[in-house]
């Protein structure tokens, strides 16, 4: 579910649980595009065959990829109007924690961890943490920085 605030309520948006967004099924084809889009055509992500034997028993998605879902699964969660321009400023820490294996569904929890004040609008620090189905640990941990202007 998506959590919609108004420009002039973001000061206080700090701590706010976003939940968890629906969950997405990493395919082959989605690990395909990235490879390409990368240029990044390692066996453990593009020849699901030869992955059988690898060190993860399967082909696996980048972690850039697992990391760019971010950006999905944040509009996802929340959402600030009244603004005129939305930005992806930055990541503060990043964590490959656990590969995700092509076939695995992901979803993503944020937390609204800290929102400062810049030259014509907010920052936001948001926690993010993508799971994995049945994981016993999360793909990726991280801090996203994000900025709405008015």
């Amino acid at each position: 579910m998506t959590t919609i605030a108004a420009y002039g309520d973001a000061a206080g948006l700090a701590g706010t649980d976003l939940g968890y967004t629906e969950w997405l099924e990493v395919t082959q084809d989605r690990v395909n595009l990235f490879a390409d889009s990368t240029d990044d055509h390692q066996w453990i992500h593009v020849d699901p065959v030869r992955a059988q034997d690898g060190p993860f028993g399967g082909a696996i998605a980048h972690g850039f990829l697992s990391l760019s879902l971010t950006v999905r699964f944040w509009s996802e969660l929340f959402d600030l109007t009244d603004v005129t321009t939305k930005v992806n400023y930055g990541l503060d820490k990043v964590r490959f924690v656990s590969p995700v294996k092509v076939g695995a569904r992901v979803r993503m929890t944020a937390v609204i961890a800290e929102v400062t004040e810049v030259r014509g609008g907010y920052q936001f620090a948001v926690d993010q943490t993508i799971e994995i189905d049945g994981g016993e640990k999360p793909a990726v941990v991280a801090r996203g920085l994000y900025r709405f202007y008015a």
